[in-house]
């Protein structure tokens, strides 16, 4: 005789499938979501941290980015104070050129009137060596554009005579697109000044 319900046994067996699968289901999440609580305690206490000035906890990587920005900007102004103010008659073009490959339009503007100046004639005309003996900056990476201030002590070496100097110069700092290999840094100079130069030795 003909019914029109299932056997019951297979609606059972139907029904107790469906809860075991539910059940494993539930069972693997948790499993899974236990572990993955465990791995990121562990990489948490793993993970160093460091307190910000204003009592903000800052993670290690984030100090060491900030660490390498610094070495990096410092490293770019010794470059380009380098490349422009360590001339002498062998070098001063290929110097140059590289310097400006750092810095924008105010370095530029500077290097064309140090040039109508007639700067150059006469590093030309006598032979003059001019050569940077210490660099030091001082900036401030908090925010870009990044504000410097260097010092730089440097000599004229005028053959017989030998006149040291301090100069002192300003400007911002902002990230460009790398450029290997004239601004392998990726970073510019802006806004640059010389702002104070003083004579601090002369000798013979």
């Amino acid at each position: 005789m003909k019914t029109p319900y299932k056997n019951i046994y297979k609606v059972l067996r139907l029904n107790r499938f469906i809860v075991l699968s539910v059940v494993i289901g539930a069972v693997l999440t948790c499993i899974v979501s236990v572990l993955m609580v465990i791995k990121l305690h562990k990489e948490s206490v793993n993970n160093a941290f460091v307190v910000n000035a204003d009592g903000s906890v800052i993670p290690l990587k984030m100090v060491q980015q900030h660490e390498n920005l610094e070495v990096e900007v410092l490293d770019h102004l010794e470059l380009f104070h380098t490349y422009f103010y360590h001339i002498d008659v062998s070098n001063y073009e290929k110097n140059l050129e590289k310097a400006l490959w750092l810095g924008d339009s105010s370095v530029d503007a500077l290097y064309r009137q140090k040039k109508a100046d007639g700067v150059y004639n006469r590093l030309l005309q006598y032979s003059l060596v001019q050569r940077v003996l210490k660099i030091e900056s001082k900036i401030d990476i908090q925010q870009e554009p990044y504000r410097f201030e260097t010092t730089i002590i440097f000599e004229i070496n005028r053959g017989s005579i030998v006149d040291t100097y301090e100069l002192i110069t300003s400007g911002n700092v902002i990230h460009v697109s790398r450029n290997f290999p004239n601004n392998t840094h990726g970073l510019l100079i802006t806004d640059f000044f010389e702002n104070k130069l003083k004579k601090v030795h002369s000798g013979q």
